[in-house]
C-alpha cells in the first residue's frame, strides 16, 4: 500500500513539475516570406513589421513565447508550396505568408489539407480564398482595389480613354486589369488598347508604342515595381505624358531608385500610408519602426504584422494554440484594431480601406482614403 501511495506522490510532482515547463513551451507560427528572388523587397519589408510589432511586446500570447520559424519561398510557386510543408513538418500552428497572390495560391492547398490556417498579408487575388476554410488574407482583394482604382480614375482624374499594360506571368496583375477594364466601362470609360509583359523583360517597346497610337488619357499598370520603373521609364522616352495608375504592386522603395524622374507623378492604390494612421497601435507602430529603422514605415511590413495580430488575436480567444480553433477565431474577427486600421473578416478575406498615394519629390505621397460601408465610423479619425 505505502509503494502505491509513494508512486501517487511522485506522478503528482512529476506533473507538478512539467506543467510550467509546458506553460512556457514556445508556441511556434511559420513565416513563409519572399526574401530572395524577384519580389524580395517584398518579403524582407514584412520580416521588419514583424520585428518592429514584436518589439513592442506583441511576442506572447496565452502567456508563452511565441516562435518564429522563418522560410524563404525565393518568389517561386514551387518554393512556397515546398515551404510550406516544410512548416507544418516543424509543428507550427499557423503561417503568415506568403506575400503575392500566385504564392499563396500554390501554398494555400498544402495548409488546407493539413488544417493549419494561413494568412497571406498581401494576397489580394480573390482566387487565394476561394473555396478554402484555412486560407485567410489580410489585406482588401483586387475586385475592391481595381474597382476603387477605375472610379478614381474616371471621377478623379477626369480620364475616358484608359490603356491597360498587365504582367502575363503574375496571376495577380491579370487580374487587376480584368476588374479595372470591367469597372472602368461600367463607369462610361473606354479601354483602348489592352499589351502583356513579362515578369524579367527590360524592353517594352512594342507595347508602349501599341498604346501611343491608341491616345489615351491615362495608362493603368498593375505590376509589380521592377516593371513599373521600367515601363514608366521608357514611356517617358517615348513621349507619353499621361497620368500613370497602378496598384499595390508599386509599394516599395525600389520603385522610386529605378525609376527616378519617370515616376514622379504616378499614383497607385495602397494598403496604407503613416498619414492614414487611424488606430493607436498604427501609431504605436510608426513611432517604433521609425526609431529601429531610420525611415518611414512601409505597408507591407504593417500589413505583415496585421496578420501576425490576427493570428495572436485568434489564438488568445481561442485559448490554446489549436489550429482548427484558430480558424474559427479568424473567421470571427470583427472590428480588431490592427496597424494598417480595423479588420473585419468575411469568408477568409478581410474587409479593410484602400490608400491612394503619389510619387512626388522621389517619395509617396499620402492624397485620400477610401472607406467600405462596414468602417466608415473610422473616416473622421
Amino acid at each position: 500500500m505505502r509503494s502505491w501511495t509513494r508512486l501517487l506522490v511522485l506522478v503528482v510532482l512529476a506533473g507538478l513539475l512539467a506543467a510550467p515547463a509546458a506553460a512556457q513551451e514556445p508556441i511556434r507560427i511559420g513565416v513563409n516570406l519572399e526574401m530572395t528572388g524577384s519580389v524580395a523587397a517584398y518579403g524582407q519589408m514584412g520580416w521588419e513589421g514583424l520585428q518592429v510589432i514584436r518589439s513592442l511586446g506583441y511576442d506572447k500570447v496565452l502567456g508563452r513565447p511565441v516562435e518564429l520559424v522563418l522560410v524563404d519561398n525565393k518568389s517561386d510557386k514551387v518554393e512556397a508550396a515546398n515551404a510550406t510543408t516544410r512548416l507544418i513538418n516543424q509543428g507550427v500552428v499557423a503561417i503568415v505568408g506568403t506575400m503575392i497572390s500566385g504564392n499563396l495560391l500554390a501554398a494555400g492547398p498544402i495548409a488546407e489539407e493539413a488544417g493549419i490556417p494561413i494568412i497571406g498579408p498581401s494576397t489580394t487575388n480573390p482566387l487565394v480564398t476561394q473555396g478554402r476554410s484555412y486560407v485567410f488574407r489580410a489585406c482588401f482583394t483586387d475586385t475592391y482595389q481595381a474597382v476603387i482604382a477605375a472610379q478614381f480614375a474616371y471621377e478623379n482624374l477626369g480620364a475616358r480613354r484608359a490603356a491597360v499594360i498587365s504582367d502575363i506571368a503574375q496571376d495577380y496583375t491579370v487580374a487587376l486589369g480584368k476588374y479595372f477594364t470591367q469597372q472602368f466601362e461600367k463607369l462610361g470609360g473606354k479601354v483602348v488598347a489592352t499589351t502583356y509583359v513579362r515578369t524579367g523583360d527590360q524592353d517594352f517597346t512594342a507595347q508602349l508604342t501599341a498604346v501611343a497610337n491608341a491616345n489615351p488619357d491615362l495608362l493603368y499598370v498593375p505590376n509589380y515595381y521592377t516593371e513599373d520603373a521600367l515601363i514608366a521609364r521608357q514611356a517617358r522616352e517615348l513621349g507619353l505624358t499621361q497620368p500613370i495608375l497602378s496598384g499595390d504592386g508599386a509599394d516599395a522603395p525600389e520603385l522610386l531608385e529605378i525609376g527616378g524622374k519617370a515616376v514622379e507623378g504616378l499614383m497607385h492604390t495602397a494598403f496604407w500610408h503613416e498619414e492614414a494612421a487611424v488606430t493607436d497601435l498604427g501609431r504605436q507602430y510608426i513611432d517604433a519602426y521609425r526609431a529601429k529603422y531610420n525611415r518611414a514605415p512601409n505597408s507591407f511590413g504593417g500589413l505583415t504584422a496585421d496578420a501576425y495580430l490576427m493570428l495572436l488575436h485568434a489564438i488568445e480567444k481561442a485559448g490554446k494554440p489549436d489550429p482548427k480553433l484558430i480558424r474559427e477565431q479568424l473567421e470571427a474577427i470583427d472590428g480588431l484594431e490592427v496597424v494598417t486600421g480595423p479588420v473585419i473578416v468575411e469568408n477568409g478575406d478581410a474587409i479593410k480601406p484602400v490608400v491612394i498615394r503619389r510619387v512626388a519629390d522621389g517619395d509617396f505621397r499620402y492624397m485620400a482614403t477610401v472607406f467600405p460601408p462596414e468602417l466608415k465610423a473610422y473616416a473622421n479619425k
